[in-house]
This record gives structure tokens, C-alpha cells and sequence, in this order.
């Protein structure tokens, strides 16, 4: 009897993972996030890592001294030629940071000195579904927790009535057959699963499923819950399983999304202005606009991660046109959002980060021509901005070389970018941890390093 109780007990323990009490760590600068994730990977080369020399080498031979045998995709191993395909953009400095950033982001010139630029992001990934998943999760294989996953477990909802943690994707106007996306990328893992991202869609069902079925109304609705409550508490109390718990959960939340839910996404009593602030798209449901105004919403309501996903950015061919499609679809937007959360005293205690899983490569993949190049993907350096939430706004951080091909100074990987946002929130990201299988897990896996060089 002693050794089965003893058993239970030790069951009990192993399911619960580890102790969550002592967050935060250090004192949060940050109370949310949100991640304006650029499926594809952007690139950096035409958007904001100027490269001046790169107009003198148009057509050349890039450089073996460049390259230093690293390895290339398939897509591009066999090309007989690497010529070197400056942007065919116009930069400029902006702001009294002094910031650059070519002209097919106009909206998001205009707010560079609230943001905090790192040019010297790498991966260790160089195809799309592992560079995602590793963003995502800190692991390039499938079946880690993603970030959103963590910091549910971690820190909780503000807002008892949403979840933790949101997820909106939207289809970029540039690749319209880009890399496709999946539920896992917001999945617990090995979390309980009442920490996976809910995924919200456009339409009049946000959340599928959600609604009363006909026949039943909300005081038939709670009679229901309150018994299968009873009934699933049984079953919790004997078996300890962790996924009962969800249910229980979960069930309650699915009943006050059912009034938290419509009243979130009717945009009716937004202001004209706020429209117009963020573009004719926010109209449009599904839209990258609407969702970064849905976001704005989230995070004024108490949700802890919003994640957008916004595909079409894998340029292999044809760039320069497609690249403006999505600059069209991001930039307006996503400066609104800055200004709409500065305006309303959140920007303070809002972490922003706008990124993709990995760079482009500054030799074109395929013909180059005088109007037209491709860019293949490249790991070694790409750019990501941040804002608000204790970063130091008006920032450069990292630099690369000429050909931006390689860093020069300051390089930040995916556990250092990751190490940073739990740091703003308050958290040691070595101690956020989750016993699994006898290992102790974390989002940064076995690396990482906060950059407090960026951080306030």
C-alpha cells in the first residue's frame, strides 16, 4: 500500500514537470509578446542591410573567400555561376538613429527609432520546415513546445476568459505557394496540452467549434459542463493523468470564449482613424492588417503571446516583384501597430519582434538579369527588429560583411533571440525548464545567452 501510494505520488510529481512558482527571475520589462513571424524568410538585403559596394560587383563571381566552401541548397549547389546581385531598391537613412532601410518599407522608415535592428541573427538551419520549427521551438525536429507553449506554462494569462496564447496566420500577395505551415508550430509538445497555441481564423467563426449547437442554450451549456467537471475530477483523482486536467480546463474556456471571443473580434466600434492608421486591409478579415489590429486588441485584453504568421516570403525567382507584394501586405500594418501601442501605453510593456527563419543569399539563384533575380535562402546572417517591453529603441546591433554573407560583430542565434524575449519577461531562460523522459527540457535547448546589449 505504502509503495503504490509512494508510486502515485512520484507519478504525480514526474506529470506536474517542475516548479514555476519562482518566476519571474529577474523584474520583467515585459508583460506580452508579440511576434509578427515573416514566413519564408524576407530578405535582409533588400529590406534593410545596406550594402553600397554591392553596385560595383553586379554580375560578378561572388567571392570564394566569401563563401568559404559553406554549403548551399540543392536549389543552387549545381549552378555553374554565383553572380552577385546588388538590391535593385534605393536605401536611406532614416530617423535620428540614422537607420537604414530601402524604399519598399516607407511606414516602417518612419518609426526606425523605436525599434532596435540585429543585423547578425544566424540559424544553424538552411530549409524552411526546419528553420520555422527551430524559430518556433527551439529544436529543428518536430515534437518540442513552442515559444507560446512555454511562457503559457510559465507565466499564465492576464485574462482568464482567452487563452495564453493566440495564434492568426495570413497569406502574403508574393509567393502564393510558399512554404506551408503547420498546427505543431503552436503545439505544447510534451507540455500539457492546455498550453498549445488557438489558432484563430477570419470569418464568423473564429474558433471552430466554439458555438452552441442547435437545441442547446448557455444554461444547458453549464448544467453539461458542470457535470462532466464532476466526472472528469474523478477520473484526475485516480489516474493523475495531466490531459484530464486540460479537458477540465479547456472546457471552461471554450464557455467564456463563447462571449470573450465576439466581443474581441467586432471591430465595429474601432475608430476610422485606427483604419486608416493600419491600412485599407484591416477591413479585410484574414488580412496581416486586421490580425495586427486583432493583435493590438489581444494584447490590450491580457493575452500573453500573439503570434502572426505571415507566408509568401521565399523568393527564389522573380524577387523583385513579389517582394513588393509583401512589403505591401507588412509594412503600413506593422508601423501601425507600433504607433496604436505606443498611443495607448502599451509599447512599454509589449515586446514586438518582426522576423523570418533565416536570410537570401546576395548571388542570384537563376538568370540575373538588369529587372530580375532570385535569392536562395541563407543561414549565416538575416535581420529581425524588436521594440518595446525594456529594449533599447533606436538601435543597430550586429554588422556584416560586404556582401552581407557573413557576420563581422556581434552575432545572435535563435537561443540567444529566444534567451532575450524570456529575459524581458522576467525570466532566467536556464530555469525555465520541464521534466521529460528524465531530462530536464528547456525552450534554449543546452545554448543561449540573453543580449542585454539591446535591452534597456
Amino acid at each position: 500500500m505504502l509503495k503504490s501510494a509512494a508510486g502515485t505520488a512520484a507519478l504525480a510529481s514526474l506529470l506536474q514537470g517542475d516548479d514555476t512558482a519562482a518566476i519571474p527571475h529577474f523584474p520583467p520589462t515585459a508583460k506580452r509578446v508579440i511576434y509578427l513571424f515573416q514566413s519564408g524568410a524576407p530578405s535582409q538585403l533588400d529590406l534593410f542591410d545596406y550594402k553600397p559596394v554591392l553596385e560595383n560587383l553586379r554580375a560578378k563571381e561572388l567571392p570564394d573567400s566569401i563563401r568559404q566552401g559553406q554549403r548551399l541548397t540543392g536549389m543552387t549547389a549545381t549552378q555553374s555561376s554565383f553572380p552577385v546581385a546588388p538590391s535593385l531598391f534605393n536605401f536611406a537613412q532614416h530617423g535620428k538613429s540614422g537607420a537604414w532601410v530601402s524604399d519598399l518599407m516607407p511606414h516602417t522608415a518612419r518609426v526606425v527609432d523605436d525599434l532596435c535592428f540585429i543585423k547578425s541573427m544566424n540559424t544553424e538551419q538552411i530549409n524552411h520546415d526546419p528553420a520555422v520549427t527551430f524559430c518556433q521551438t527551439g529544436f529543428q525536429l518536430a515534437g518540442r513546445p513552442s515559444i507560446g507553449s512555454w511562457l503559457a506554462y510559465g507565466l499564465g494569462s492576464e485574462n482568464k476568459e482567452l487563452p495564453a496564447f493566440v495564434v492568426m496566420i495570413s497569406q502574403g500577395s508574393g509567393n502564393m505557394s510558399d512554404q506551408p505551415l503547420y498546427d505543431r508550430l503552436w503545439g505544447s509538445g510534451f507540455l500539457p496540452s492546455k498550453y498549445q497555441g488557438v489558432k484563430f481564423r477570419a470569418g464568423n467563426e473564429p474558433v471552430l467549434y466554439l458555438s452552441n449547437p442547435p437545441g442547446v442554450d448557455s444554461a444547458m451549456r453549464r448544467r453539461y459542463l458542470d457535470d462532466l467537471a464532476q466526472l472528469n475530477g474523478s477520473n484526475l483523482s485516480e489516474y493523475h493523468d495531466p490531459e484530464i486536467s486540460t479537458r477540465i480546463s479547456q472546457y471552461e474556456m471554450a464557455y467564456k470564449m463563447q462571449s470573450s471571443v465576439p466581443e474581441l473580434t467586432d471591430l465595429s466600434k474601432e475608430s476610422e482613424r485606427t483604419f486608416q492608421l493600419y491600412g485599407p486591409d484591416a477591413r479585410r478579415p484574414g488580412s496581416f492588417a486586421a490580425n495586427c489590429l486583432l493583435a493590438r486588441r489581444l494584447a490590450e485584453r491580457g493575452v500573453r503571446f500573439i503570434q502572426l504568421f505571415h507566408r509568401g516570403w521565399d523568393q527564389h525567382t522573380n524577387l523583385p516583384k513579389q517582394i513588393r507584394g509583401q512589403a505591401m501586405d507588412t509594412d503600413q500594418a506593422s508601423a501601425a501597430l507600433i504607433t496604436d501601442l505606443k498611443e495607448r501605453g502599451l509599447l512599454d510593456d509589449t515586446l514586438v519582434v518582426w522576423g523570418g527563419e533565416f536570410g537570401r543569399t546576395v548571388y542570384s539563384q537563376g538568370k540575373l538579369t538588369a529587372d530580375d533575380y532570385g535569392r536562395d535562402h541563407h543561414p549565416r546572417c538575416f535581420t529581425v527588429w524588436l521594440t518595446g517591453g525594456g529594449v533599447k529603441r533606436g538601435l543597430t546591433y550586429g554588422e556584416t560583411d560586404d556582401f552581407s554573407y557573413n557576420i563581422v560583430r556581434d552575432p545572435v542565434d535563435v537561443h540567444d533571440l529566444h534567451a532575450t524575449i524570456l529575459r524581458t519577461l522576467g525570466i532566467d531562460h536556464t530555469r525555465l525548464t520541464f521534466r521529460f523522459q528524465g531530462r530536464h527540457f528547456r525552450l534554449t535547448d543546452v545554448k543561449g545567452r540573453a543580449v542585454t546589449e539591446v535591452l534597456g
